[in-house]
C-alpha cells in the first residue's frame, strides 16, 4: 500500500471522522457526476492492480521541481515524472480507475506514486 493524502468532503467539514478514504465520491463515480468527484490529497492508502498502461514522461532532470529533494532523499540517479493509467484498489476495496504521477530513477526504482484523478 501507497500512503497517499486524501481529504474527503466530510473531513474538509469537520463531520464524520470515520468518512471512508473517497468518502462521497464512490458513489459520484459509480453514477457519473465526475465533476463532484474530489481527488484524494493525503493519507488515503492504495494499490496498483495490475499494470500501469498509457505511461509518459512528464519531465527528465532539471525540469522536475522536486529534483534536490529527490536526490536527498533516494540518492542520485536519473529521475524522470512519469503518468500513466491504472487500477487501484482502495483502502475499502473498491477498485477504481486513475491516472496516477510519480517519480522513479534507474536502479531506485518508483516512488511516491499518487492519485491525480479518477477516470471513468
Amino acid at each position: 500500500m501507497v500512503p497517499v493524502p486524501a481529504l474527503t468532503r466530510a473531513a474538509r467539514l469537520g463531520d464524520a471522522a470515520e468518512a471512508a478514504p473517497f468518502g462521497d465520491n464512490v458513489e459520484a463515480f459509480a453514477s457519473g457526476r465526475h465533476d463532484e468527484i474530489d481527488v484524494p490529497s493525503a493519507g488515503v492508502d492504495f494499490e496498483v492492480v495490475g499494470a500501469i498502461l498509457e505511461q509518459e514522461t512528464i519531465a527528465v532532470g532539471r525540469e522536475i521541481r522536486e529534483l534536490p529533494r529527490l536526490r536527498r532523499v533516494y540518492g542520485r540517479g536519473r529521475w524522470r515524472k512519469r503518468k500513466g493509467i491504472a487500477r487501484i484498489r482502495v483502502g475499502d476495496g473498491t477498485i477504481l480507475t486513475a491516472e496516477l504521477h510519480w517519480y522513479e530513477a534507474h536502479g531506485i526504482g518508483r516512488k511516491e506514486l499518487k492519485i491525480k484523478r479518477l477516470i471513468p
